[in-house]
């Protein structure tokens, strides 16, 4: 992951020069449009506890939170900022989240609350990988997250949950308990890339309509946007 977003030398010398020489301009931008710091998780102790090791990193700072197996595009503005221009207006944490069927909703985080509009709901439940027939809503909450910094007090204090491990739900839970979290039903496509289904239909589905069609859909380029 660091050598992706670091310059690749042996390559760069081996398109020199020829009609790909160009390509290079995108990757160039990509690198120089904003500084990447990394740090390890060391033991798996989920997805909670490894929000938790970028205490440092982030400080007292509004933060975005992307899992890489969910990939989500939008023809006009990136699933990121859309959340990050509700981030602006509630200064809370946003989670993005999307209707899957009942018999699915055992695989992900489950939320249900008041809804503010068509597309926002203010959580006052959530549930992570709950057993069949016992979800709350068919609500699931995908990848993309923006969690204010207090998020950190908490896991810190957080139990682990399902599966032994530090729950983000939980914590997000106990957040909205004491001020406010709110759900989004975004605008875009979601393709789930951990499983081998999901991969090829998110790899058809940008060949055909990305690549062939040389479409503007934004794939959450907007990652990088300052809060």
């Amino acid at each position: 992951l660091m050598d992706h977003f670091d310059k690749n030398y042996e390559l760069e010398h081996q398109i020199q020069g020829t009609n790909k020489e160009p390509l290079l301009d995108d990757i160039r931008s990509l690198i120089d449009s904003a500084q990447y710091t990394f740090i390890r998780q060391r033991e798996m102790k989920g997805l909670g506890h490894a929000i938790l090791t970028g205490k440092e990193l982030v400080g007292d700072n509004p933060f975005a939170v992307v899992l890489a197996d969910d990939l989500c595009i939008n023809e006009e503005q990136g699933v990121l900022a859309q959340m990050a221009a509700l981030h602006r207006q509630f200064r809370c944490s946003i989670v993005a989240v999307e209707e899957v069927p009942e018999s699915e909703t055992h695989k992900y985080g489950v939320i249900a609350g008041e809804h503010l509009s068509d597309d926002l709901i203010r959580i006052t439940d959530m549930v992570e990988k709950p057993e069949q027939g016992t979800a709350p809503s068919n609500l699931a909450i995908i990848g993309r997250y923006i969690l204010t910094p207090d998020i950190f007090d908490i896991l810190e204090n957080t139990k682990p949950g399902k599966g032994g491990e530090i729950q983000i739900t939980d914590a997000l839970l106990e957040q909205a308990k004491k001020g406010c979290v709110i759900a989004y039903k975004f605008k875009g496509k979601r393709f789930d890339c951990g499983s081998v289904e999901g991969y090829i239909e998110a790899t058809n589905y940008c060949y055909e309509n990305v690549y062939l069609k040389g479409s503007k859909a934004e794939i959450d380029k907007d990652s990088t946007e300052k809060l």
